[in-house]
């Protein structure tokens, strides 16, 4: 139509979501978040990994009574039951770490809120079910405010209810997300997981490893049992391909107290070697 003012380009979401503009999505996902932890005064997290399939203990036991009553009217010769039988009692043995995650965020949070502003420490998790959903809602249990950096996926993830709404993400590109998991990390716990979380894992250790993260940070491996039997870390040393330094990175836990009183004073720790407050949030 004649004299119709164009579209500005950065209003032109046909030019936003093609190829060419790839660039300007990746700088969004790192310019939009800043801005709102910035307005939130955010500069300090405590980041919670682990599996978006475990459940809590209540949901867990529920699931394995629905099984064994199809059992109970179908028989014992179902093996497709008897595989959902097996798969529903590892869940029950899995769902206490759900049941960890809470209580120890709850009591890092309620910690947290004694320090001072500059100094406090907010839950930070995938934003998803499972693991990520315990974190956040240990949180908002304690009266405290957490963070979902949620990723768009064809399943699994969907943002949990427990993350505090202006602090809920949603990111198209895992490296952008992975920057933020790090960038404001004073702290991270590692509950059982799978590829999604031996990926984080191993990258934070990589970046420490190289010494390119050079602040201190401390890494838990929560539930010993667990991260024995999937991973071999002796072995690595033994074979010369990680040095036994290495080990050092990590620290094991199985309860929630065990995992908070470390941290606690890890954490005290650095406040008193850095003489003022952590570092806040800047480019």
């Amino acid at each position: 139509m004649k004299g119709q003012t164009p579209t500005k380009a950065y209003k032109n979401s046909e030019f936003l979501n093609c190829p060419a503009a790839r660039e300007v999505r990746i700088l969004t996902e790192f310019l939009e978040p800043l801005y709102r932890f910035r307005k939130r005064r955010i500069s300090n997290t405590i980041v919670v990994f682990g599996s978006a399939r475990v459940l809590p203990t209540v949901e867990a036991t529920k699931r394995l009574a629905r099984i064994r009553r199809k059992i109970g009217k179908k028989g014992t010769r179902n093996l497709k039951l008897q595989e959902q039988l097996e798969r529903a009692i590892e869940g029950l043995e899995m769902a206490r770490y759900y049941d960890d995650a809470v209580q120890l965020t709850s009591m890092l949070t309620r910690w947290s809120k004694t320090l001072k502003q500059e100094r406090r420490f907010v839950i930070c998790s995938g934003g998803g079910p499972g693991i990520m959903e315990a974190a956040n809602k240990g949180a908002a249990l304690a009266g405290g405010d957490s963070i979902g950096l949620n990723i768009s996926l064809p399943f699994e993830q969907k943002s949990n209810k427990y993350v505090t709404k202006d602090l809920r993400f949603e990111f198209h590109y895992f490296f952008m997300r992975k920057f933020w998991f790090l960038y404001l990390a004073k702290a991270l716990v590692m509950f059982p997981g799978g590829f999604g979380t031996f990926d984080e894992l191993f990258e934070v250790l990589t970046l420490l490893q190289t010494k390119k993260v050079t602040k201190p940070l401390p890494v838990i491996l929560y539930g010993r049992s667990y991260w024995n039997e999937v991973l071999n870390l002796d072995a690595l040393v033994r074979h010369n391909t990680i040095s036994k330094r290495d080990l050092e990175l990590i620290r094991f836990a199985d309860t929630p107290q065990e995992a908070y009183t470390h941290l606690r004073d890890e954490l005290t720790k650095i406040f008193k070697s850095q003489n003022s407050m952590i570092p806040t949030v800047r480019t």
